[in-house]
């Protein structure tokens, strides 16, 4: 009973061993055992395509998920608010181009049901979800230079995220009507039809540029480097899409690769989109938001943007040095009480004269001289301490011209 039994397994194993031979010798060049279809692209390196994109994609998300990993430990460090509100859609952007890389592997998988359905579906929402970062990016550059605040990073992610929901609505009634209503296959879909679903991510990305153009009409000039990095990445961003329809629609058609060629070329346009997102806006958004505030300096007082209420606080003696300053006490320069009646009387003579009312004496400047430059310019800079010219003054034949 037994026999039979042991006879069945060896047979089985013996035939799992011939199988597995037999996938082991069609297996193409560089693909060993254990990786067989349908993932021969990842490993032929007969079209060495699939291990090109492969590669790329593999250090485009390292990249990205480091990226995000330094903005998030870094951000208790951020003080502006004007910084930290950028930060939520840079997040939300390296998110997309995560998944942008993540999508190029399925375009090396042969084609199933389900996964023509994860790539009709993600396609879009992925796009969509990178240019609306770009979009509310430049909405808030265009408010910093304007207005000179910016919206919170709540604000901002949420619009991102309602925007590219929309496009995640358009590919899903797009599933549903080819899919379940006409029961087309997954894969059986035309070009233009896969274009065309993909036209409210195109206005997005128009929208963006736009936003970044005017960004860079703002009144100030703090936030244009950032504003330029944003227009330099949706202008190629926009090439790059010009680029991959116009050969997926026409020029897989006109070399007459059109069905072979169709996977390479979307797996292509997704990795170059996510290193441009990565190169010319994540990182160096994020170094700006990351850069520490410029130590303070001494406040400008011929420029009128700075705040009124900064400039009333601030001492003008403080920019004088202490040997201009003339801070001159000097009790030989008191009146007595003879002089001071002497002033107060003739003072009130003058008042009855000229019917004025009575002023009140302040006893500092009854009881203290204070002299001032150009007294002490007149007296020759001497200051005279006797009790015999209690007020000091010129010669009467000096006229001052010695010292010009």
């Amino acid at each position: 009973m037994t026999f039979p039994l042991i006879l069945f397994l060896l047979l089985l194993a013996r035939g799992t061993t011939g199988q597995d031979s037999e996938e082991s010798l069609a297996l193409p060049t560089g693909c060993g055992w254990g990786l067989g279809r349908p993932y021969t692209l990842l490993c032929d390196l007969d079209s060495i395509w699939g291990v090109a994109v492969e590669s790329v994609a593999a250090g485009g998300t390292l990249v990205a998920i480091l990226l995000a990993l330094v903005l998030l430990c870094r951000l208790r460090h951020v003080s502006e608010g004007e910084k930290r509100s950028g930060v939520g859609p840079i997040l939300l952007l390296l998110l997309g181009v995560v998944g942008l890389f993540g999508l190029s592997f399925a375009y090396l998988i042969e084609q199933d049901e389900a996964l023509c359905l994860l790539r009709r579906a993600l396609w879009g929402l992925l796009f969509a979800l990178c240019f609306s970062c770009l979009l509310v990016q430049g909405v808030r550059l265009r408010r910093m230079g304007r207005e000179r605040r910016s919206p919170g990073g709540c604000a901002l992610s949420g619009l991102a995220l309602g925007l590219s929901a929309v496009q995640g609505i358009i590919a899903t009634e797009w599933l549903l009507l080819t899919v379940l209503r006409e029961g087309r296959a997954a894969c059986q879909y035309l070009p233009m039809d896969f274009s065309l679903a993909c036209s409210y991510v195109l206005a997005l990305l128009l929208a963006a540029l736009t936003a970044a153009a005017l960004a860079l009409c703002g009144k100030t000039r703090q936030w244009r480097c950032s504003a330029v990095w944003l227009l330099v990445t949706c202008l190629l961003s926009l090439l790059l899409w010009v680029a991959w329809v116009g050969f997926y629609l026409y020029g897989n058609a006109w070399l007459g690769k059109s069905p072979e060629w169709n996977d390479p070329a979307l797996a292509i346009a997704l990795v170059a989109q996510g290193w441009l997102l990565l190169i010319f806006h994540a990182i160096p958004e994020s170094h700006i938001c990351l850069k520490p505030p410029p130590q303070p300096t001494a406040p400008d007082y011929f420029d009128t943007s700075q705040n009124s209420t900064r400039m009333r606080e601030t001492s003008f003696d403080e920019d004088i040095p202490l040997s201009h300053r003339q801070f001159v006490e000097n009790q030989g320069y008191g009146y007595n009480d003879e002089n001071t009646a002497g002033l107060r009387s003739g003072s009130s003579a003058g008042q009855h004269n000229s019917n004025a009312g009575a002023r009140p004496s302040a006893p500092f400047r009854s009881n203290v001289y204070q002299p001032t430059e150009m007294t002490m310019i007149l007296n020759g800079g001497a200051v005279s301490t006797s009790s015999q010219s209690q007020v000091p003054s010129a010669p009467p034949t000096y006229t001052g011209r010695q010292l010009w």
